[in-house]
């Protein structure tokens, strides 16, 4: 493609691009600061606890984590490795072929995720859920939806809800 059939945005797609660059940035690090002050764990650990606390015996594959994150097994690895010295989860390999370790929260990993969920939900809410109307929100349910099939059209990293 050359720079004479480049497909510019148009000024209210470009509004629109700007205003969702602006809110990739700032909430993600708004919700970290907070999970930082409250609880003592980045936004990406509050989210490893908290998609193994879901499962029904708080165990899951590390490879699932990370494409649930979309994050590489290397800065999983890295993370699971201070939650495994925190105590909040251990890691065990699975016996057969390939490298597959299997990931479980413990019952102090579930404590932590549950004592972190009410100040992250109310943050969530104050920052996101209470600024918009029931409208903008199925609204932006199916955006959100929409652009993760266009990235992946076959990720179901957020399973029912997508």
């Amino acid at each position: 493609m050359t720079a004479d059939d480049t497909p510019w945005l148009s000024p209210d797609e470009r509004g629109a691009w700007l205003a969702v660059a602006a809110l990739m940035v700032r909430l993600p690090a708004a919700l970290d600061i907070q999970l930082e002050r409250d609880a003592g764990l980045s936004m990406f650990e509050y989210m490893v606890l908290s998609v193994l606390s879901e499962e029904p015996d708080r165990t899951m594959r590390m490879s699932d984590i990370a494409t649930f994150a979309s994050s590489s097994l290397s800065r999983l690895s890295h993370t699971a490795k201070r939650l495994e010295k925190a105590g909040y989860l251990t890691r065990q390999q699975v016996p057969g072929g390939g490298r597959r370790t299997d990931a479980t929260l413990t019952d102090a990993g579930y404590e932590k995720v549950l004592a972190a969920a009410p100040a992250h939900v109310r943050e969530v809410r104050r920052l996101l859920v209470d600024v918009l109307d029931p409208g903008e929100i199925d609204v932006l349910s199916r955006i959100g939806r929409k652009v993760v099939r266009a990235i992946d059209p076959d990720d179901d990293a957020c399973g029912e809800v997508c």
